[in-house]
């Protein structure tokens, strides 16, 4: 029996009347009674994760719904999900089209609405043979670069008319914030057509002084790749590619960025270094000369970032590496040679602005922001770290 019959056969019937709508599930502070906890629904978790500022929801089986708060998962003061509430929970949020995909896919990535709650990032899929979910809360309002703690420079990389930036990281770090934000500089500031290509759409911009269209896949579009070709023939000025997953996805946008536009992306790694072996690793070894020149060309930044919890636990804040173009960094790509970018970025900080993540998680350390213990733990070199931070410099 697929989904949708298992829905339209479940008995729930617990509508919104049938439950307190002003009070949320009882964590941290007080217990939920069994017959409550056989009522609770979609949007009564959701206005728990809005209520104790979560980033997260789990669901799973086995389990109570668990809160991400601060980076850590807290669970909810309520007894372990069974395989009926979970499927409950979860498909009543779910259109027919969407437990359509889930049945063909068994994943699915979507964001939606919840009322006056707030938006929602949700991904479903199976683990065990059970249906389970993570939903990411995402803010109602567009944030502002200058309101996210990020390097001052990357306001000025993105009036830049043309070029490739990318933001990366791990899952977590903020990457679809950061990205959001650069999207909504340049709306504020430049009267130009930015096209977004999402999979899902998270923030919804509206026009101010750019004219933006926002493609979601598998709604608007069927992949990126397509998107991305149709999407040149839409006289954009600006291209942002919410991930580039693929080959061909990367080559497109390198071949955007190098004939006249400004394209922004996401990838999941570590920092400026793993982000060039990165694009470059995906190509097949006869044709990486080739692409090293259209990175060199194109390249305009790489923003990298890591999520750090604030010392006075008032919520977490980005640590960043930043690497901007320059003729040596070019010259680095263009040789293949990739060992010296660090080193590069370290000594660029004047002029180029660059910085490395351990620079800047020293600046984070000594200016009480974040712990050491904290730092070392997001380092690509804590040893290096814990040595400068004790005063004592070393030999790159």
């Amino acid at each position: 029996m697929n989904l949708l019959m298992k829905r339209n056969r479940r008995l729930s019937g617990i509508s919104e009347s049938d439950q307190n709508e002003g009070e949320l599930i009882g964590f941290p502070n007080t217990e939920a009674s069994q017959e409550k906890q056989n009522h609770i629904d979609m949007k009564y978790l959701l206005k728990a994760l809005v209520k104790y500022n979560a980033s997260d929801l789990h669901i799973k089986v086995g389990r109570p719904p668990l809160y991400r708060v601060n980076g850590k998962l807290i669970p909810a003061k309520l007894s372990s999900l069974r395989h009926e509430q979970v499927m409950n929970i979860i498909t009543g949020i779910l259109t027919p089209d969407h437990l359509k995909e889930l049945d063909e896919n068994l994943s699915i990535d979507f964001s939606v609405r919840m009322g006056d709650i707030g938006r929602f990032r949700f991904n479903v899929y199976y683990q065990k043979g059970e249906l389970s979910a993570v939903v990411r809360m995402v803010p109602m309002t567009v944030p502002r670069l200058d309101d996210l703690s990020v390097p001052k420079e990357i306001k000025n990389l993105v009036m830049r008319p043309r070029g490739l930036i990318l933001v990366t990281g791990p899952t977590g770090s903020g990457k679809s914030t950061t990205l959001a934000a650069m999207i909504q500089e340049i709306n504020e500031n430049r009267p130009v057509h930015i096209l977004t290509i999402e999979d899902p759409i998270e923030f919804v911009h509206r026009d101010q002084k750019a004219s933006i269209t926002q493609r979601e896949i598998g709604m608007d579009v069927h992949s990126f790749e397509d998107a991305l070709y149709s999407g040149l023939r839409q006289d954009p000025d600006v291209i942002v590619v919410g991930e580039m997953r693929d080959t061909k996805t990367i080559e497109m946008a390198l071949t955007a960025a190098e004939t006249g536009h400004l394209v922004l992306g996401t990838l999941h790694t570590r920092d400026a270094r793993s982000t060039l072996e990165r694009v470059l690793d995906v190509f097949p070894a006869d044709t990486r000369n080739q692409i090293r020149v259209q990175l060199a060309s194109s390249l305009q930044a790489i923003v990298s970032q890591n999520l750090m919890v604030r010392n006075d636990g008032t919520g977490r804040i980005p640590a960043c590496e930043l690497l901007v173009k320059s003729p040596a960094i070019a010259q680095e790509i263009l040789c293949g040679d990739l060992n010296k970018i660090s080193q590069l970025m370290e000594s660029s900080n004047t002029y180029y602005k660059m910085q490395t993540m351990n620079q800047d998680l020293i600046r984070l350390v000594k200016s009480s922001s974040i712990s050491m213990d904290e730092a070392v733990k997001i380092s690509n070199s804590p040893e290096d770290l814990k040595l400068r931070l004790s005063g004592v410099s070393i030999e790159e």
